[in-house]
């Protein structure tokens, strides 16, 4: 239906389709119910949906007239060729379609084309900017970080606090997220593929955890960077370890704030003795620089030779 909007370069006052399921989800003589998406459509045109009476053929006889002389000028001529993609046969069927339209009716000297240009055509609305997405619907809590969790992109979108704890509404397309609540549109973001990713608008947050939304693993790494090539690693080291990097945040955070009390190059040694145990967390850290151990000496100790005694056997003794 959207092709003929566009070949026609406009968009009627009203849209009259079959009670067809992908137009109607339930029919009704009086107040039919018509589709979600295709009422989307329609508001996207900026038209109305007029479903004809189901088997009520008579309804749109014009149409069902129209459709079969289609099939006899343009499908007929087709029938007995080949085409190996859809677009070899959609410029096929265009091409008849045009002869058909500019043919002028039997004893007369205007043709449906030429009706159209003169009569029809000035009466139609403007067509949109751009094309109709098609849009998709789910339903998500807003957990208490003001985000809902996107599972289709398993992705993350904020929406205003007020609204944690609440069911809502996410409608989606190609290209962005829509949030309802109760019929309120609360926001919209671009849509984003970023698996674990966060979609965060800072208004969103309540002003104490709005800084959170300004944590990246990029900004933990170049603070690390400053401080030393150790602890840089070991900062790689925790954002990789958990699927969401978000949950190692906090142990970077307290990890670098370290250097408040022992300063840069004691917490860089501790990350390098902490690397050497592969073990990656906050405790490791605290523990190393409580003992001391970031400032024990690495050097080889000397081996004490052990002393010549009857009962000590060499290992041939044991082959």
């Amino acid at each position: 239906m959207e092709n003929a909007l566009w070949f026609y370069g406009g968009v009627p006052q009203a849209l009259v389709p079959d009670n067809l399921r992908a137009a109607v989800t339930k029919s009704s003589r009086y107040e039919p119910k018509v589709n979600e998406t295709f009422v989307d459509f329609a508001e996207h045109y900026e038209t109305a949906v007029l479903p004809t009476r189901a088997y009520r053929p008579r309804d749109k006889a014009i149409v069902e007239n129209a459709v079969r002389i289609i099939y006899t000028r343009v499908f007929a001529p087709l029938r007995n060729q080949t085409f190996h993609t859809k677009a070899a046969l959609n410029k096929a069927i265009l091409e008849l379609l045009k002869i058909h339209n500019s043919t002028s009716f039997r004893g007369r000297e205007y043709s449906r084309h030429s009706l159209f240009e003169e009569i029809e055509k000035h009466q139609l609305r403007p067509l949109p900017a751009q094309r109709y997405e098609i849009k998709r619907y789910a339903n998500a809590t807003v957990h208490k970080n003001s985000h809902i969790y996107f599972s289709k992109d398993k992705h993350y979108y904020s929406l205003p606090y007020q609204h944690i704890g609440k069911r809502v509404k996410v409608v989606y397309s190609d290209s962005e997220i829509e949030i309802y609540c109760q019929h309120e549109l609360l926001t919209v973001h671009p849509r984003a593929r970023q698996k674990y990713g966060y979609s965060t608008i800072k208004e969103h947050m309540p002003s104490h955890h709005r800084f959170i939304s300004e944590w990246s693993s990029e900004k933990f790494i170049a603070w690390a960077s400053q401080i030393g090539v150790h602890c840089k690693l070991l900062i790689i080291h925790i954002l990789e370890k958990k699927q969401h990097p978000e949950q190692s945040y906090k142990s970077c955070l307290g990890i670098l704030h370290l250097t408040k009390k022992v300063g840069n190059t004691r917490l860089d040694n501790a990350c390098k003795r902490a690397l050497d145990y592969g073990a990656y967390n906050y405790n490791i850290i605290e523990r190393i620089l409580k003992n001391g151990w970031d400032t024990l000496d690495e050097g080889t100790e000397e081996q004490t030779n052990i002393p010549h005694h009857d009962n000590i056997r060499g290992s041939h003794y044991y082959k």
